[in-house]
């Protein structure tokens, strides 16, 4: 079988978005074209991503830079333990020149919103968010509001200084399609760093790289890409693998199997491609999986990491061999 001419250009499209987006985003973040690939496919599904590092590797910066390259209301939120729901949210006043209670919407009412070391804040607070990642609305004092599409959360914590947080639990986790890492710079890219920021900051000079019409519009495309029968068992089995297996408590729900076949989609739009592989899923069990699984007790004691397992899980599931291809 052979792409038909219009996947093959929705997905062209795609990959020029991507392409658009590497480029603008690397003129601050330097030679993280992996990570920003992934971040394109959160965009791509309509999801939120859970950027989780070390201080000082980049976190804040490359969330604020992809709110950049969007045409789109940006937020950011700084989570505090003293924040409340309703200042996410929003709240009703009462206006005395009215004489009436008046809405004032909390600043979750955006097209981008950055969710800045999500886990200081209380529980109470960042259950706030449930609804809104998940349904894209909020209710306050019994009345929901739609919330503005595109929608996405860019969430970031640090996952080494524990002191004054909540981790977040498992609901929560299970809201983020992806949960990513930047991780260190080469020795190469810490010096290209430095002179990047010399003079001046290289993220004045992001510009809007698509609207937020036309990001809907990609989105759309990407859920057309084709994924034959034999794809979608394959990640079907990896799911169930997780569930199954020995060290794991708690496996990866249906979200996250539906969440998977979504971003293998949207993955395999941004290679150019207008149907998927079993190479895009595998790249993509990682972050979609990772930090949805919780592991027993006794192999958190002997040291088993969730990274192994999801190892072992792709190991264990046979690779469909059959040539996949999209429909006429």
């Amino acid at each position: 079988m052979h792409e038909s001419n219009g996947s093959l250009a929705s997905a062209q499209a795609i990959a020029e978005f991507g392409r658009d987006l590497t480029t603008e985003v690397g003129k601050v973040i330097v030679g993280k074209a992996e990570v920003v690939e992934l971040l394109a496919v959160a965009l791509l599904c309509e999801s939120h991503v859970l950027i989780e590092d070390v201080p000082g590797t980049g976190k804040t910066t490359l969330a604020k830079t992809i709110a950049r390259c969007l045409d789109c209301q940006f937020v950011r939120i700084q989570f505090t333990p003293d924040l409340l729901p309703t200042d996410v949210t929003g709240l009703f006043f009462y206006n005395q020149k009215t004489g009436d209670f008046e809405m004032r919407p909390g600043p979750i009412h955006a097209n981008v919103v950055l969710a800045d070391e999500i886990n200081r804040a209380t529980p109470r607070t960042q259950s706030s968010l449930l609804e809104a990642m998940e349904e894209r609305q909020v209710t306050v004092e019994g009345q929901t509001l739609p919330l503005p599409r595109p929608f996405f959360v860019l969430a970031t914590q640090n996952p080494v200084e524990l002191e004054g947080t909540f981790p977040l639990p498992e609901a929560q986790l299970d809201r983020f399609l992806l949960r990513l890492a930047v991780g260190y710079p080469t020795e190469q890219q810490e010096v290209a760093v430095l002179r990047r920021f010399q003079s001046s900051t290289p993220l004045d000079d992001v510009r809007p790289i698509a609207t937020g019409h036309q990001v809907l519009q990609l989105s759309g495309q990407a859920r057309q890409v084709y994924v034959d029968d034999a794809v979608a068992d394959y990640i079907v089995a990896l799911a169930r693998a997780t569930r199954a297996n020995e060290a794991v408590e708690l496996g990866a729900s249906p979200r996250a199997t539906l969440g998977l076949f979504r971003a293998a989609q949207a993955l395999a739009a941004l290679r150019g491609r207008g149907f998927v592989i079993p190479d895009d899923v595998k790249d993509l069990v990682g972050p979609v999986f990772g930090h949805r699984l919780i592991l027993r007790h006794q192999s958190r004691i002997h040291g088993t990491a969730v990274e192994r397992v999801l190892r072992s899980v792709v190991d264990s599931i046979a690779v469909p061999a059959e040539p996949v291809m999209s429909r006429e």
